[in-house]
């Protein structure tokens, strides 16, 4: 399949290290919004195009696919012209700010018989299933934890008075955005679409949420999610049951899982997750890319996750439109 990608970031490094191991993978054409850096990448990654005008990509006949690993804000502007082009795209997490977006995107990649994918990396890990089979042990669910904070490499930036597209309100970015929603996916994955979620987010002066915390709704028990750009965590992810206990590390992306009977001695399991994992979802693209129906359970777990954030944004004000936060 010929790819092209729209980013020059390193997560687009990170996606080409990873398509180099998948068999049908061609890097077709990139494209940045200058000309430069758009030839300055073609050499970089091996590309036979550079593009720096977005419609004069849509329009290559040579491009399958698109790689979308821009600003979050750019997403679904990007990801309409690309479908509509007849392009299958694959999109960089968050695929869209809110559930209504990726219902819009979903429709018009039906009406033009294209798919549309959300690259969240743990949704196609093996060790999904691997954790789902461990969990009949835990007995009835009692509690589960999805935690994922880590340090944003641009903060230090940002306390010393500099601005960071990360922190701008305008961008759809945000801790939820950006890293809880990891932890809604896992917890989607895991559990299902809870019955209620309640949450509170702080806050910069002037910046999008920093932090967060959601309680969300389960019959007997309550997952709790947490996450963070302004301070780095180890805690692992944690399901427990009246039967015993699951730590599962590291999160969001787990090497190992730890099972612990109650009473009983620890048992550490190893996981199957790959160096390359990106490497799982690009070959379940380009194998759905031929059956765009069979993303349909992917798809759904993309506007649950969004359900879940839009519930979110609502609890805390968390507002796109607005500039500054004022509370």
């Amino acid at each position: 399949m010929r790819f092209a990608t729209i980013g020059s970031n390193y997560i687009t490094e990170w996606f080409l290290t990873a398509a180099a191991q998948c068999d049908g993978f061609t890097l077709q054409a990139v494209y940045s919004r200058s000309a430069e850096q758009a030839e300055a990448n073609r050499v970089r990654w091996g590309a036979h195009t550079a593009y720096a005008d977005l419609c004069a990509l849509a329009a290559d006949p040579l491009v399958d696919a698109v790689y979308l690993a821009s600003p979050n804000h750019c997403h679904v502007a990007q990801s309409q012209q690309m479908l509509r082009a007849g392009k299958h795209v694959l999109c960089e997490k968050p695929i869209a700010p809110d559930e209504a977006s990726l219902a819009s995107l979903l429709a018009t990649a039906r009406e033009h018989g294209v798919l549309l994918l959300e690259a969240m990396r743990p949704a196609f890990l093996p060790a999904v299933e691997e954790i789902r089979a461990l969990l009949p042990g835990l007995g009835t669910l009692r509690y589960a934890e999805f935690p994922y904070c880590q340090y944003s490499s641009r903060y230090d930036h940002v306390l010393a008075g500099g601005r960071e597209n990360a922190f701008d309100p305008t961008l759809c970015n945000g801790a939820l955005m950006d890293i809880g929603v990891y932890c809604v996916h896992w917890m989607l994955i895991l559990l299902g679409e809870p019955s209620d979620v309640i949450s509170r987010a702080s806050f910069m002066p002037h910046a999008i949420d920093v932090t967060g915390t959601a309680l969300c709704s389960y019959p007997g028990f309550v997952a709790q999610l947490c996450y963070s750009k302004v301070h780095a965590s180890l805690r692992p992810c944690v399901l427990e049951g009246e039967k015993g206990s699951l730590h599962i590390r590291p999160f969001p992306l787990p090497t190992d899982a730890t099972f612990t009977p109650r009473g009983g001695e620890a048992q550490v399991i190893s996981l199957n997750t790959p160096a390359l994992d990106m490497a799982l979802e690009i070959n379940a693209f380009m194998r759905m890319a031929a059956h765009p129906g069979d993303a349909a359970p992917y798809q759904q777990l993309s506007l649950q996750a969004l359900r879940v954030m839009d519930r979110i944004r609502l609890d805390n004000g968390i507002d796109f439109q607005r500039r500054l936060h004022t509370v």
